[in-house]
């Protein structure tokens, strides 16, 4: 039943985004707010949120929350050399990835990847926009201690089942769908689409889809794993307040977080995503991100993940036969 319900949202969802804009939407007025045929700020439409721009600040950049227009040109030139998997060392690959195992190969070359080509329009030299360093706050000890603790248990277990895989490995989360959103190296793309009282976010990326009511609902008394999400307006802001995560969410604490998203419309091309992330038993402190969802005319692909997971059986079972042979598991 409940299945049925859901799939008849989407489909109206769907016919009512299709629905002719109103004529300021229609006539190119960049001056005229965006409206649903229902009268709701617009916020809708297919976007790419991929930046070169870094998530924290780099050391370098310390003090420095915007480049100058040469700077920022000779920092995307190098991004672009430094993260390009054709040029990488073979014996080492590219920045950031460990050397695989003997006979082991690199993953995907620089086709599969999508995480933009220059900083964002004001040229910042950090997603994080708070704390003003742009880097993220200080974790608690507890949750280093904990984190600690999940690693070295990881690298024992890893193993062990499919239960201690990650949820990326199970093709259950993606690592940049959230919520919150983060540009990563692909599938940076979101599709919005509003219908009365309600508005989806649904994502390239694991094809997670989002249906958030707008008002005071009541709430499922269970976590999930993309969190509770109610949305309401603030003025021109579509504000998305979400809690109960059951945890493993990108973004990057735990089930006791507080999230925050704003979505504003700043031109028919562009819509502003900010969001705040609260969690007193993982960070010091709250810190906000800012990005821009700029328009694309791609469409969103599926995500098979590996498709049927039998790239989680293969990992399994290749465990399986060297535990046989007698031969050690590596990370």
């Amino acid at each position: 039943m409940l299945r049925k319900y859901v799939a008849a949202l989407v489909v109206l969802t769907v016919a009512i985004t299709l629905a002719p804009p109103p004529a300021a939407a229609q006539s190119g007025d960049r001056t005229m707010p965006m409206r649903t045929p229902d009268g709701q700020p617009d916020v809708s439409g297919t976007f790419t949120f991929r930046t070169l721009t870094p998530f924290q600040r780099p050391a370098r950049f310390e003090g420095r929350e915007r480049l100058d227009p040469e700077e920022a040109a000779a920092f995307e030139a190098s991004e672009r050399v430094r993260l390009n998997r054709d040029l990488s060392d073979p014996e080492r690959g590219a920045a950031g990835y460990r050397p695989r195992s003997e006979g082991g190969v690199l993953s995907y070359n620089e086709f599969w990847y999508e995480r933009g080509i220059e900083l964002t329009s004001d040229k910042r030299t950090s997603l994080i926009v708070d704390p003003p360093d742009g880097r993220l706050p200080p974790r608690t000890p507890e949750a280093v201690e904990a984190a600690a603790a999940r690693r070295a248990h990881l690298e024992e277990h890893r193993y062990d089942s499919y239960e201690n895989r990650s949820l990326a490995d199970r093709c259950i989360m993606g690592f940049n769908s959230g919520p919150p959103m983060r540009s990563s190296a692909y599938n940076n793309n979101v599709m919005i689409f509003q219908s009365p009282g309600y508005v989806t976010i649904f994502n390239e990326m694991v094809h997670n889809a989002r249906v958030i009511p707008i008002g005071d609902t009541a709430k499922p008394p269970f976590p999930q794993y993309a969190g509770v999400s109610r949305a309401h307006w603030e003025g021109e802001t579509l504000v998305i307040e979400t809690t109960q995560f059951r945890g493993g969410q990108s973004g990057g604490t735990g089930p006791n977080m507080h999230l925050v998203e704003r979505l504003t419309r700043l031109d028919p091309d562009t819509v502003a995503y900010e969001f705040t992330v609260t969690d007193p038993t993982v960070y010091t402190a709250p810190y906000t991100v800012m990005m821009p969802f700029r328009r694309t005319d791609g469409p969103l692909f599926e995500y098979a993940c590996h498709e049927g997971n039998y790239g989680l059986y293969g990992i399994l079972a290749g465990a399986r036969r060297l535990e046989s042979l007698g031969r050690e598991l590596r990370p």
